[in-house]
């Protein structure tokens, strides 16, 4: 189960890329967007996770989850929008490299040559499919790239502490996620970075709507992927999010997708099966 959580939640990301282009063609920018489909999301975990607002306790390890929940989510949306997904992707998942740091130094999680090859196989596979001589390397050269690889370091950041914070309920982690989104959205629009202008239309308002309900399940199942899963293993699994996308911008952006792209598809899934059987060393830290 926690498995297809993971997976769960890398297919919603691998195309809730798609309702925000089509919003920001609406004319809504990129930041006020993000900032209200998570502000929807916040009042509906709200209501359903009021219980878990009895167990708040205010600490740092909430704290930097919401600056990271805040820099993934926020980061990773703006650079989707202004660059190229394929692109945005592979900088994005250079996570792997930022997990197996962090849960060493925050979890004493030590990979085994299994999961060392798991880890590699998975790169390689992002790497084969996303790899282009008109793209280029994996080093940023504009600011959508900048944005992909720091929501890439945002993301691994936030598995590695919603992991060292067991003690923290699932329902109140995925409450703070909202938060830090909403936080550094209202900020960044509040300093003047993007646009504060509201949709009129009807169909605009539903469909953020949507995306905020999307967005409650999706951290919802993903928390609960986090919390049964080493953050090694767990940010092997989400790579599959890269075949979501690839096949997704190819449908709806026509991004080409050819035989390198499914040759890397299928060594990525392969991977997220192969990490079935990673075990990693742990030692228990506090919360």
């Amino acid at each position: 189960m926690a498995v297809g959580a993971l997976l769960t939640g890398a297919l919603v990301w691998g195309v809730i890329w798609y309702p925000y282009r089509v919003l920001r063609d609406g004319g809504i920018d990129g930041i006020a967007a993000t900032t209200i489909t998570y502000a929807v999301a916040l009042l509906l975990g709200l209501l359903f996770f009021r219980r878990s607002l009895g167990k708040f306790v205010p600490s740092w390890s909430l704290f930097w989850l919401a600056v990271a929940a805040g820099g993934c989510n926020l980061g990773y949306v703006l650079a989707t929008l202004t660059g190229e997904v394929m692109r945005v992707l592979l900088l994005f998942y250079l996570a792997p490299l930022w997990t197996v740091m962090l849960s060493r130094l925050l979890l004493d999680e030590r990979l085994n040559r299994f999961g060392l090859f798991v880890v590699a196989l998975s790169l390689a596979g992002a790497a084969t499919m996303l790899w282009h001589p008109r793209i280029g390397l994996p080093v940023p050269r504009d600011g959508a790239d900048w944005l992909g690889l720091g929501a890439g370091f945002s993301f691994a950041l936030f598995n590695v502490l919603s992991r060292r914070a067991q003690s923290v309920p699932i329902e109140l982690k995925t409450l703070v996620a909202f938060v830090g989104v909403v936080a550094l959205g209202g900020l960044l629009l509040l300093t003047g970075v993007g646009s504060m202008s509201v949709p009129i239309a009807s169909s605009a308002w539903l469909l953020l709507g949507v995306i905020g309900c999307v967005l409650v399940l999706a951290n919802f199942v993903v928390q609960f992927g986090l919390k049964h899963v080493a953050a090694n293993r767990a940010i092997v699994i989400m790579l599959s999010e890269v075949g979501v996308a690839a096949v997704s911008s190819w449908l709806l952006a026509d991004e080409a997708l050819g035989a390198r792209e499914w040759v890397g598809g299928v060594m990525i899934v392969a991977a997220s099966l192969f990490s079935a059987k990673m075990e990693p060393a742990v030692v228990e830290q506090p919360a």
